[in-house]
C-alpha cells in the first residue's frame, strides 16, 4: 500500500500538478467562450485522479495549501498559453475558514501572471449540507469583491441549490451532469431543466449545462434555449487546450431530424424566407437604437457572424426593455447587442418541409414571432409565424382539394406530383402499394361502416409506422393505398405494418368469424365460398429501381406487378420488384422469408 500522506505531501512540495482544460461552449456564439480548469496529479500516482487527489488532502487537513498550489499552477499555464477567453475556476468555500488561508492571494498570482479579475470565474460548489448560507454568502462576496465573476456549480447535486441561487445571485449556474445525462428521453428531466432555464432569465443568469456527451443530450438543452455548454460532445480537457470548436457540431440538427424532401410542390421553409440583412452581434445598443430610429417598418435583427447566427433583436421586445429604467440608453448604449440575448435562435434548414417546420415550432411552445432559416447550418433569411401559418393554411387548403373524404390522406394528384419531383431531383426514395385482400366478401356480411372503419385502420397503421419525416403516405381509392418511402428502414416499417395490421383485424370480426378463420359468402360469381380473415397485401420497388424510372407511371407499372405477386401469397405478405435494378446490379438480395409474414423479393 502506497503512503498517501507522503505521496500528497511530495506533490505539494514539488508542485507535481498538471491543469486540464475543457471549453465552455456558446450556443448564442457558436465558439468557446472559457475553460473550465481541471487539476491532475502524476500519471504514474494513485493521485491522479482529482478524486482521489482531493479526498487525500482533506484526509490529511492540507485541502487548502492543494487548492491554493491549484490555483496558482492553473493562473500560470492559463497565461503562459495566452488564453483569451474566461477562466473557470473551482474554490471550496470552506477554505475561506481554515487558519491558514490568505485574503488576497488570487490577486497577488493574476498580478503577477498579468491576468485581469474580469477574465477570472470562481465556480462555487456546495457538496455538504449546511444550515449557515453565511459561508456561501461569505465566499460570494470575497470573490466579487476582487472583480471576479461567480459561478455555481452542480445545481441540483448539492443539499440546498435553488436557495443558494437566489441568496448568491451569480452570473452562471451551472447545471449538473445528472440531469444532462439522458435528458432527451426523459420528461422530468426536461422539465427539470426547463424550469432552470426560466428562472434564469428572470434572474438575468445564464445557464450551463455540463456533462453533453451525445448530439441528442445537445439537441435537446439548445431547443430548451440554454445559452451554454460544456462536455464530451464539443471536447474533452486537455492540457493544452483545443482553440475552437468544429462548427458542424452546431449544425447537426439542421440535417438530421428529417428527410429534405419537399412535399406539395415544394412547401418548405425557403419559400417564406424574408431576406433581411443581418448585423453583428458586436453592434453597440446606440447603434441598433439608431437602426430601429431610421427605419419604422423594420422590426427584426438578426445577428450573425460569420455567416452563424447568434440571436434576432425583436424591436418591441428591444424598446421595451432598454426604456424599462430610466437612464437605459446611458448606461447601455456601449455594451454590445449580443447581452440582449436571452435564447438560441431557433435554426430551420431551407428544405425543411413546412408541416415540419410547424410541428417542431409547437413542440418548443416557442413565444419568439420569428425563427433563422439556415442553408448547410449558414444564415439565409429570416422566417416568421405569420408567414408561416398563411403557407401552411394555403397547402392545407391545397391538400384538402385532392384529400380522400375518408382518411383526409392525399390522393394521386399530390403523390404523383410528389414522385415526379424526386425523381427530377434524383432523390432515391422507395414506393409500396398497400392493398387489402378479401375485403369486398367482408363489406358484403359486414356492411359498408364495418369496411370503412377497416380502411380507416390501414390508414391508422401507416399513419403510425410512417410519419412524416419517414415517407409520404396516400390514398388512392377504396382500399388502396400508397407510399413514398424516404428513410433507408422501409423495408422494416413494412414488416412491422404487416405485423400490427394482423393483430388488429380480428377486432373487427365475431367471435364465431375468429373461430372459423373467415366467413362463408357468395363470390363475384354469386357462389358460395369461404373467405380468411382480412389480410394485407404489399407490392414495393426498391430505391434502385425507382431511380432508373422516368415518371411516376414507370413506378405505378412497377408498384401494380409487385401488388400482384403479392396478392397471390396467402395472409399478410409483401412483395419487392426488383425487376428494374436487375439491369444495373450483379448482385441481388436472396428471397427473403419470415415466418410471421411471407416476404419474397423478384429480380
Amino acid at each position: 500500500m502506497p503512503d498517501l500522506r507522503k505521496e500528497i505531501i511530495n506533490i505539494l512540495d514539488d508542485k507535481l500538478l498538471t491543469p486540464h482544460f475543457q471549453p465552455i461552449v456558446s450556443l448564442n456564439q457558436k465558439k468557446i467562450l472559457g475553460y473550465e480548469a481541471l487539476i491532475r496529479g502524476p500519471s504514474d500516482s494513485p493521485l491522479h485522479s482529482p478524486f482521489n487527489l482531493f479526498t487525500t488532502a482533506e484526509r490529511f487537513n492540507l485541502s487548502t495549501r492543494l487548492e491554493f498550489l491549484c490555483r496558482e499552477i492553473t493562473i500560470q499555464h492559463y497565461a503562459d498559453l495566452d488564453i483569451k477567453e474566461k477562466l473557470f475556476i473551482n474554490a471550496s468555500p470552506l477554505v475561506l475558514l481554515q487558519p491558514e488561508f490568505k485574503k488576497g492571494e488570487t490577486l497577488r498570482l493574476l498580478d503577477q501572471y498579468d491576468v485581469n479579475p474580469r477574465s477570472v470565474v470562481i465556480e462555487l460548489t456546495e457538496h455538504k449540507p449546511a444550515d449557515n448560507y453565511e459561508i456561501m454568502r461569505a465566499s460570494a462576496k470575497h470573490y466579487r469583491s476582487m472583480g471576479f465573476e461567480i459561478a455555481l456549480d452542480d445545481l441540483g447535486a448539492g443539499y440546498s441549490g435553488l436557495r443558494l441561487w437566489a441568496e448568491l445571485l451569480p452570473e452562471y449556474v451551472k447545471i449538473d451532469k445528472h440531469f444532462i445525462h439522458g435528458l432527451h428521453d426523459d420528461p422530468i428531466k426536461l422539465n427539470f431543466v426547463r424550469s432552470i432555464q426560466s428562472m434564469a432569465i428572470s434572474l438575468n443568469c445564464s445557464v450551463i449545462a455540463e456533462g453533453i456527451e451525445t448530439e441528442d443530450e445537445f439537441k435537446a438543452i439548445e431547443k430548451i434555449g440554454i445559452t451554454n455548454a460544456q462536455g464530451y460532445y464539443f471536447a474533452r480537457p486537455t492540457a493544452i487546450p483545443v482553440k475552437e470548436i468544429n462548427k458542424a457540431l452546431f449544425a447537426i440538427d439542421q440535417t438530421k431530424d428529417y428527410k429534405p424532401v419537399p412535399f406539395n410542390n415544394a412547401t418548405t421553409a425557403v419559400h417564406i424566407i424574408r431576406d433581411i440583412a443581418p448585423i453583428s452581434a458586436k453592434t453597440t445598443i446606440s447603434d441598433v437604437m439608431n437602426l430601429f430610429h431610421h427605419n419604422s417598418e423594420l422590426t427584426i435583427l438578426p445577428l450573425v457572424d460569420d455567416n452563424l447566427a447568434s440571436g434576432i433583436i425583436f424591436r418591441d421586445k428591444f424598446l421595451t426593455k432598454l426604456f424599462s429604467s430610466r437612464y437605459g440608453i446611458d448606461l447601455h448604449g456601449k455594451n454590445q447587442i449580443k447581452t440582449f440575448i436571452e435564447n438560441t435562435p431557433l435554426c430551420i434548414d431551407k428544405n425543411m418541409p413546412i408541416d415540419l417546420v410547424s410541428k417542431q415550432l409547437t413542440s418548443l411552445m416557442t413565444n419568439d414571432p420569428a425563427f433563422i432559416i439556415t442553408q448547410n447550418g449558414e444564415y439565409m433569411g429570416i422566417g416568421t409565424l405569420l408567414d408561416l401559418l398563411a403557407e401552411f393554411t394555403r397547402q392545407q387548403i391545397d391538400n384538402a382539394k385532392h384529400a380522400n373524404p375518408l382518411t383526409l390522406l392525399p390522393g394521386s394528384v399530390p403523390i404523383n406530383n410528389q414522385i415526379n419531383q424526386l425523381l427530377a431531383n434524383k432523390t432515391p426514395f422507395g414506393f409500396g402499394y398497400f392493398d387489402l385482400d378479401n375485403f369486398k366478401p367482408f363489406n358484403d356480411v359486414y356492411s359498408y361502416d364495418a369496411g370503412d372503419d377497416i380502411i380507416k385502420a390501414v390508414a391508422n397503421t401507416l399513419t403510425k409506422y410512417i410519419p412524416a419525416e419517414s415517407g409520404r403516405i396516400g390514398h388512392i381509392g377504396g382500399d388502396d393505398f400508397i407510399v413514398i418511402f424516404t428513410c433507408n428502414d422501409w423495408l422494416i416499417r413494412c414488416e412491422n405494418i404487416l405485423e400490427a395490421f394482423k393483430n388488429t383485424v380480428p377486432a373487427y370480426y365475431s367471435d364465431k368469424d375468429i373461430k372459423a378463420g373467415g366467413i362463408h359468402t357468395e363470390n363475384r360469381t354469386g357462389e358460395k365460398c369461404f373467405f380468411p380473415l382480412i389480410s394485407l397485401s404489399i407490392g414495393l420497388v426498391d430505391p434502385v429501381s425507382t431511380s432508373l424510372c422516368h415518371s411516376h407511371v414507370d413506378i405505378a407499372d412497377l408498384a401494380s406487378e409487385a401488388k400482384k405477386m403479392a396478392k397471390k401469397i396467402t395472409g399478410n405478405s409483401l412483395f419487392i420488384n426488383k425487376r428494374m435494378s436487375a439491369k444495373v446490379c450483379d448482385n441481388f438480395q436472396p428471397v427473403i422469408h419470415n415466418p410471421a409474414t411471407k416476404l419474397h423479393a423478384v429480380n
